[in-house]
């Protein structure tokens, strides 16, 4: 599994992680049973799940006439992602982490989803 199939996964065991009290590993097993998991792809899980209430701080200080209470869980799930990346994951450039999350919104959100993803992460450096 690539980083961009990675990231796909891991926005899927975050998002349901989001609506249920359930383990990690419960969730990723249900949901993809036998599938090729790599490092990358539970330091995502794991790492955004661990930082879940940092990630989320940072994120409100950049919403403009927005709270992190009214975002979808779709957007927010997929912000986490890029934040933690950006913050996080040294090796990976900002504007790959952005252009993911991008990505990530259009496959998984509506028509403005991408837009707002990348509003918000254009404002936050680190």
């Amino acid at each position: 599994m690539n980083r961009h199939e990675s990231r796909e996964r891991a926005f899927q065991v975050l998002y349901q992680l989001d609506w249920n009290t359930v383990e990690s590993r419960d969730v990723i097993e249900h949901s993809f049973g036998e599938m090729d998991q790599n490092d990358f792809f539970d330091t995502l899980v794991f790492g955004v799940r661990d930082k879940k209430d940092e990630l989320d701080a940072l994120i409100a200080e950049h919403l403009e006439n927005w709270s992190i209470d009214r975002i979808a869980t779709t957007e927010k799930t997929i912000l986490r992602i890029a934040v933690f990346e950006m913050k996080y994951l040294e090796d990976i450039p900002v504007n790959v982490s952005i252009n993911e999350a991008v990505e990530l919104a259009n496959v998984f959100g509506d028509e403005k989803s991408g837009r707002f993803v990348n509003g918000v992460l254009s404002k936050i450096t680190f």
